[in-house]
Parts: C-alpha cells; structure tokens; sequence
C-alpha cells in the first residue's frame, strides 16, 4: 500500500510540473476544437500530432494526444446540439435529443448538462482505471468472439427499438445499415464485394461521409426555403439559463450514473469503443424511462446517459490499452502505437515499470477534465451564439466544414459525392418518417458482429450452440430476445386483436 501512495505521488509530481500542465492544456484545448469541428475527429488530430511527439518527453507526449482524445469528446457534443452536425457516431447519439433541446430555445442548458455528465463519466472511470485496472482487465479476457457477437447484436436490437416511430421501421434501417458495412472488401478472404467495380468502395463507405451525409447534409436540405430554415431565437445567456432546476436535476442525475457505469465496462472491453457506449447508455434509459415517448424530442435524460458514457468509455479504454496493450478503438491504437515510438511497452508490467509514467497520465486525466470544465462551461454563450447567424450565411460554411472535415478523414475526393448523396438519402427518409440513427449502427456493429461471428463458428468448429454454451454469450442473447419481445409483442396483440 505504500508503494501505491509513492507512485501516486511520482504521477502527482508529473502531471503537476509546468511542463505536464502546458502538454495537457494544449491536448485538452486543441481536442476541443477538433471536436466542435463536424467531421475531423480525434484519430485525425492526433495523427497529425504525432511527428510534433518524437522530441518529447514520452509522459508529456501521451498526457497531450490522451487530451486530444478526451477533449474532442466534450466538443463534439457541441455542434451536436446546435447544428446536428455530428463529426462521430457518439455525437449522432447526442443529436437525437440536443438538437431538440436547442431548438426549444434550451440550447445553453443542453451544453451544460453535457458538460457536467462528461465530467462525472470521466472522473467515475478514472477512479477505476486507478483502483479497479487489475480486476477490470481480467474480466475483459473472459470475453470471446462468441461474447463480442452476443453483445452487438444487442446492440443492433436496441438500435431498431429505440427509436420514437415504428420498431418494424427502426428494424428495417438497421438492416439496411449491415448492407451498408458489407460494402467493400471481405476481411478473411480479401475478396472485394458489392463494390460494383468502383475502386473508391474497396475500403466501403466512410463513417464520416455516412454520418454527416443523413444528418447533417439532410438537415440543411430539410431546412432550405423552410420556416425551419431561419435562424433560431437565442434570448439571454446567463448562468440561470444554463443551470438545471430543482426537477431537471432529479432527472439527470440517476441516468448519468448509469451511463457511467455502461461506459465504464463497455470501455473497459478490448475492441469496443464509445460509440457502443452511448448506443447502450441511450437504448438502456428509453426503456427504463416512465416517459420514452419524450425520447427523441428533446429529453435531458437522452443526453445525460450517452454523454456519461461515452467520455467514461474514452478514460476506461486505458485499462486493456495500458495492462494488456490491446487498443479499445482505433484512436487508442494511435496512442498505443506513440508508446511503442517512445519506447514504452504497455502490459502487466507496466505500472511497476514506469509508475511515473503510468500514474503521471492518470493524474493528468483529472486534471484535463477539471481544465475542460472550466474552459467549456464560459464558451457555452459564444457557442450558442452561432445559432443567431441567418442560414443564408451559416449554411454555406457549414457544408464549407462538411466537405473539409470528410476529404481530411481519407483524403478521398470520392467522399465529399457519397456525403452529398447520403444527404438525400437522409433527407428523402425524413419525408417517410425513417430513422437515421439505426443505419448509422447497423453500418458500425454489423462489420464487427459478421467478423466476431465468423471467428466465433471458426473457433467451435461450426457448431451454432457456441452462442449459448458459454454464459455470458446467452445472457446477451436472452436480453436481446427480451428487447425484440417488448417492442414487438404489444403491437403484434393489437393487431390480431383487431382482426
């Protein structure tokens, strides 16, 4: 116990230097600004930061890239809710009901709220990182394929369920997400498919091009020439308008809580990331809510659990990263790869190998997220601003920031035409009253579920009854099969029932 509260001390002393503070500042800021930009994204800003890493020292360079990584999380909810523009599948999740909250004239208190449930996601996942690693790593290892495909399918399962129209519609989009993600080239034969010949889907459709394409390109088309498309009343912007009162209170703070917990476990499970978090966190609090009508339409509940989530995914994914170095997501296999440059080997040894190090980036984890706070909460006002500027001019730059933000992720013009096009196609489902959010998934988790699935079958020699022989699979499954019954049964008894 001793030896814990010195290296505690070396992480304090670390993160505390002026060297540590500058570094993590400067994360922090800069993943913030990537994060309200539509489209960029973490794995690009910390890409392109990388090189700058090679001279300096190894703590300094991973407490700026984390900063990045976790910074961009709080900014992304931003353009989110103003402008439902998400740049990530996590930030999607959160225009479901911030775009709502911000067109009810709530916007100030919907970047709050986000601001704050970041904030406790990520100091709840922190505090596990720190005492809980050991054991949360080893219940990591006891997931197989077979446990990976349980839990997308549930995933998938919530998708077509928590939507606020018909199941059977919410269903269909998420099929039509898996024949999206089948698009491109087979992962165990490396065997183009349904790429039709056009070289540019060799590596299928961007998730970028995807996502902003049926929300954000489909908003302005939706919104062009309509009384929707003049710009919003924005009124007073004080700290009264941000802070919940007393009953929005009593409806935050339980599903944040929860959304913690699910990112922190979720993030905890090599090769999941935050986008499943939030999926999970959201499908969770509709069918707990008294109220799921509300979903979709503006409840504080709807942002609260997913925000949680997934900033407590983005703390938890160093828990398999820096004991058993495996990468959670693809940004994390970013930072794993700039450890491996910088001469650190992440694995079980790596705390009594490096504890300044080690408990230096956990430290500066706090830090970052107390700077956020402090830098987010004062920029709420000049954010909420940009939705008093006339559309006329706000919408060219908007789709300015579509266009860069798509071509930087790949540097593929081709993206920039699939965007336009997922854009009608967004809009045209918009007319038809078809959700967007469960292709978005299905184009995700249906990649991941066919390869964890084929593995899986690979590894029981062909027999289907894998899914079911190993516990933790079957409960997943019988979950799902709860899910698909209580969306599906009441309205099949009211059908026959008619007859």
């Amino acid at each position: 116990m001793s030896d814990f509260y010195a290296h505690i001390a070396l992480g304090v002393a670390k993160a505390l230097s002026v060297e540590g503070l500058f570094f993590c500042f400067v994360g922090v800021t800069v993943g913030t600004i990537v994060g309200v930009l539509p489209g960029i994204g973490p794995l690009a800003a910390i890409s392109l930061a990388l090189p700058m890493t090679y001279y300096l020292d190894p703590t300094a360079a991973l407490i700026m890239l984390a900063g990045i990584f976790y910074g961009a999380q709080y900014g992304g909810s931003t353009a989110s809710i103003l402008l439902n523009l998400p740049g990530t599948a996590t930030a999607a999740i959160t225009c479901l009901d911030g775009y709502p909250l911000a067109k009810q004239g709530k916007a100030p208190l919907a970047l709050f709220v986000t601001a704050i449930n970041s904030f406790v996601g990520s100091s709840f996942a922190i505090v596990l990182v720190m005492g809980f690693a050991p054991i949360i790593a080893e219940l990591a290892l006891e997931f197989s394929s077979a446990e990976y495909f349980s839990v997308m399918l549930l995933g998938l399962i919530a998708a077509s369920t928590m939507t606020v129209g018909s199941p059977f519609k919410g269903l269909a989009m998420v099929v039509f997400g898996i024949a999206l993600g089948l698009v491109g080239t087979d992962v165990n034969t490396g065997m183009f498919r349904f790429n039709f010949g056009i070289l540019e889907l060799a590596d299928g459709f961007s998730l970028v091009a995807l996502a902003m394409g049926l929300f954000g390109v489909a908003e302005i088309i939706a919104n062009i020439g309509g009384e929707q498309g003049k710009p919003m009343a924005v009124g007073r912007i004080g700290f009264r308008e941000m802070w919940p009162k007393r009953n929005e209170w009593k409806r935050i703070w339980a599903p944040t809580l929860r959304g913690s917990v699910i990112g922190s476990f979720v993030g905890a499970l090599p090769g999941t990331g935050p986008g499943i978090a939030s999926l999970m966190a959201y499908a969770s609090e509709k069918r707990l809510s008294k109220t799921p009508e509300e979903f979709g339409k503006g409840a504080l509940e709807g942002i609260s659990a997913p925000e949680a989530a997934n900033n407590a995914s983005v703390q938890a994914a160093f828990i398999p990263t820096l004991s058993l170095g495996i990468p959670g997501d693809a940004v994390v296999a970013v930072l794993l790869g700039a450890m491996i440059l910088h001469g650190i080997t992440p694995g079980p040894n790596l705390i009594n190998d490096q504890p300044e190090m080690f408990w230096g980036l956990i430290i500066s984890f706090w830090i970052g997220n107390l700077m956020l706070l402090v830098l987010n909460i004062p920029l709420i006002g000049l954010w909420v601003r940009l939705l008093s500027i006339p559309y006329h001019l706000l919408y060219p730059a908007i789709l300015v920031f579509i266009c860069v933000g798509v071509y930087s992720s790949d540097n593929n013009v081709f993206d920039i035409f699939v965007v336009l096009g997922f854009g009608l196609v967004g809009y045209l489902m918009r007319i038809f009253d078809y959700p967007a959010m469960p292709v978005l998934l299905g184009f995700i988790l249906g990649p991941l579920m066919e390869e964890h699935f084929r593995r899986a079958l690979l590894l029981g020699r062909g027999d289907i009854t894998t899914f079911i022989d190993r516990p933790i699979s079957l409960a997943f499954l019988v979950v799902s099969a709860a899910f698909l019954a209580a969306a599906f049964l009441p309205g099949l008894r009211k059908r026959f029932a008619g007859n």
